[in-house]
């Protein structure tokens, strides 16, 4: 026979009583373009957590905190899914704002311009009053800085900051369940938000304080080199996957992967290249269990997530 033809393809066959995890077998075997990722990553995801020598990494994009999957993600650090979290500052922004305040349904095609008349800022389709932003993350920030400051606190990693917001926090938030069930969380690019500008806003007054980003990375080599095995669920490019992959470098690469994306892969961007391409770089080893998953995040997460609990029995 020949060695290409050796699966073939089965139709997907859904009943009144099908479940996620029934639908998820099927889609594994449907050699259906991006369903067959998504089971694979539904795997992967299974063995990483499975493994209790695994140190388990997930990054992701600030705007998903903006979105219902704010809660996944809370949910996902409250059952300690994860070991370490690698984010950017928009992430802060939103956790902070959606805590004290609300967001609102919005649309694609609105006009900007209308919105600017009425002070509200516009993500995708999310709406975003602006006193329920700068002003806010302004309030909260600069009074946790200057109690900081008051208690001689005068140098901070981007991880300490970030336990003290979560403690600030209610339930809803996922830095609340980071800090409780200490989690370390990284924000390698901290002053592109406005948590950084509250930041530098705090530092021209208190000349002496400063971020120690040499300390976040002093704690990320304790965590990677302390590792048996290291895995990481991606969500979204830029700053937060690729510090989540350059750091396992260090170690020989990833274990596990899974990376959710809807970058195009021709551009030459980071945000679009798939997993395998940081193979050559060490970044992921070469046996490692990994796949690229080519969808929107807010889509697919709830049901990976949902798949994922019902195969490993986790209540949440």
């Amino acid at each position: 026979m020949n060695k290409y033809l050796n699966k073939r393809v089965r139709d997907i066959s859904i009943k009144n009583d099908s479940d996620v995890n029934a639908i998820f077998e099927q889609m594994s075997d449907s050699g259906g373009f991006v369903s067959k990722h998504l089971a694979e990553g539904l795997q992967i995801m299974c063995d990483m957590v499975n493994d209790k020598q695994c140190f388990k990494f997930v990054s992701f994009v600030g705007a998903v905190i903006s979105t219902g999957l704010r809660g996944v993600i809370k949910d996902m650090l409250r059952l300690k899914v994860f070991d370490a979290v690698i984010t950017t500052c928009g992430a802060l922004d939103h956790d902070i704002a959606r805590n004290y305040s609300n967001y609102y349904e919005g649309d694609f095609r609105l006009d900007d311009k209308k919105l600017a008349d009425n002070k509200i800022h516009r993500l995708g389709n999310v709406l975003v009053p602006m006193d329920s932003y700068g002003p806010l993350i302004e309030n909260k920030i600069q009074k946790l800085l200057r109690n900081v400051y008051r208690d001689g606190k005068k140098e901070l990693a981007t991880y300490e900051i970030c336990e003290m917001l979560g403690k600030s926090l209610n339930n809803s938030s996922f830095l609340h369940w980071a800090s409780k069930n200490k989690i370390p969380v990284f924000v390698p690019g901290i002053m592109d938000g406005a948590v950084g500008s509250q930041i530098w806003l705090f530092a021209q007054k208190h000349r002496d304080f400063k971020i120690n980003l040499v300390k976040d990375s002093d704690k990320l080599s304790e965590l990677i080199f302390d590792a048996k095995r290291t895995g990481a669920l991606m969500i979204g490019g830029g700053i937060s996957k690729h510090h989540t992959l350059w750091w396992n470098q260090f170690r020989g690469g990833l274990d596990y992967a899974v990376y959710i994306t809807t970058a195009p892969e021709y551009d030459g961007s980071l945000s679009g290249a798939l997993v395998r391409e940081a193979i050559s770089w060490g970044k992921v080893k070469r046996r490692a269990k990994q796949t690229t998953i080519h969808g929107e995040a807010t889509t697919l997460l709830p049901f990976l997530f949902a798949a994922m609990l019902k195969k490993l029995k986790m209540h949440a």
